[in-house]
């Protein structure tokens, strides 16, 4: 049996734009919510004195957000169809949640921009697009919501389409997709509407279930995480290197690189986990956890990447990347900041602030240092080598996290670009 595919994908867009209410239909309709979790919306509808059941309950999860109506953190949900699995990001859409925003899309393969039909593409819904296409998120879905309170008209649809279609072209966004939908009634949701026979396009379903992830087209990167030594019963010379394929497939006979010390060798055996435990594997690929054996004996050590010898990643210690900085305290040249890249973890120093990004415009201009939800490009030196490839080349080895050496906290989010 063929495993299913996953999609992770997150939500964004302005404030009341109909997020988590979108998320809870989905959920809804593909009947991936339990029988405890129904009677519980239905119980809160009750106290509330209404007919309908609220949605949106089923990613508000936090207290204060149902409080205030709002979204304020990352609200990740999963559920499956019978053609793939799902993770889901529900953003939050105030501008002071930039930082969380831009966490739940740094995973994301794809991203859906909620606009409300009645107010076309705002100030935070044009942001959220910056970001999504900084991020390198490879699909975009504009969700053109509340088409019900905008009386199902499609002139009303075009225009929106026309006026963010264009936007989203100079951000450079070259696979959009717009649909019309009411994520309340459930519009195009997951089941075609029959108020809209003007659309003809998929539903918001289907482009979910269509969208490829394409890691596994990319070359191979392998970062270690383990290092496997002999154990009872193996061999005395068995090693094997453990860790997720974050891009690309690889076979037995493959050649590779190590990095970054740039020793070439090539793979003996794949193996992968069975009912019976380690067993063999003909072939692995992009998000599989393996264990690979080389055919030469190494040096290689956790954080170190196995790669494609036909197509390695680049290697240096200085390095420029866009960070999004997530710290109440702005960035200080003087601090001492890790620099933690796939399951590398080296120190590093901020040589300079090279600008800072206005993410209503997406024009830059020169900066002295980040604070809270800026995102910059900076200038970075690390202490040890990193292997990389820039980010809209490969997200899995172009990002990294900032942390605080002194405090431990997570500063930023970065990603190479060159």
């Amino acid at each position: 049996m063929v495993p299913q595919s996953l999609l992770r994908f997150a939500t964004a867009g302005s404030v009341d734009d109909g997020k988590s209410t979108l998320i809870g239909r989905l959920l809804y309709d593909s009947k991936a919510i339990f029988e405890d979790q129904l009677n519980a919306l239905e119980r809160t509808a009750e106290k509330r004195g209404t007919d309908a059941i609220d949605l949106s309950l089923l990613t508000d999860g936090l207290v204060a957000e149902r409080e205030q109506g709002i979204t304020i953190d990352v609200a990740y949900r999963y559920f499956a169809t019978p053609r793939r699995k799902f993770i889901i990001a529900d953003t939050p859409g105030h501008e002071q949640y930039t930082r969380n925003m831009a966490t739940g899309a740094s995973t994301a393969d794809l991203s859906v921009i909620l606009v409300d039909a009645r107010k076309g593409a705002l100030v935070q819904s044009r942001r959220h697009a910056i970001i999504a296409t900084l991020l390198g998120v490879r699909h975009l879905v504009v969700a053109v919501n509340k088409m019900d309170l905008a009386g199902f008209a499609q002139d009303v649809f075009d225009r929106i389409r026309a006026d963010f279609g264009a936007f989203l072209h100079k951000l450079g966004a070259s696979d959009c997709v717009f649909v019309p939908l009411s994520a309340l009634h459930g519009d195009n949701v997951v089941e075609r509407s029959a108020r809209m026979p003007w659309y003809h396009g998929p539903t918001l379903l289907d482009v979910l279930e269509q969208a490829d992830p394409g890691d596994s087209a990319l070359p191979l990167r392998f970062p270690v995480q383990m290092v496997s030594r002999p154990g009872p019963g193996q061999d005395d010379g068995f090693r094997g290197y453990m860790g997720r394929i974050e891009s690309g497939t690889v076979r037995p006979g493959d050649r590779v690189v190590v990095l970054p010390g740039g020793q070439a060798t090539a793979v003996k055996q794949i193996l992968t986990w069975s009912d019976d435990g380690l067993a063999p594997s003909a072939a692995a690929a992009a998000p599989q956890s393996v264990t690979l054996v080389l055919e030469d004996d190494l040096d290689i050590s956790r954080g170190d990447m196995i790669a494609a010898a036909a197509a390695p990643p680049r290697v240096a210690r200085e390095l420029d990347a866009v960070v999004c900085w997530m710290d109440d305290a702005p960035l200080d040249g003087t601090r001492k900041y890790l620099i933690k890249q796939t399951t590398r973890t080296a120190r590093a120093v901020v040589r300079g602030v090279l600008s800072r990004m206005d993410v209503n415009t997406a024009a830059e201009s020169p900066a002295g240092g980040l604070a809270l939800n800026d995102i910059g490009r900076v200038r970075l030196a690390v202490q040890t080598p990193l292997a990389f490839d820039p980010y809209r080349d490969n997200r899995a080895s172009g990002g990294f996290v900032m942390i605080d050496e002194s405090t431990n906290h997570t500063v930023a989010a970065g990603m190479i670009t060159g």
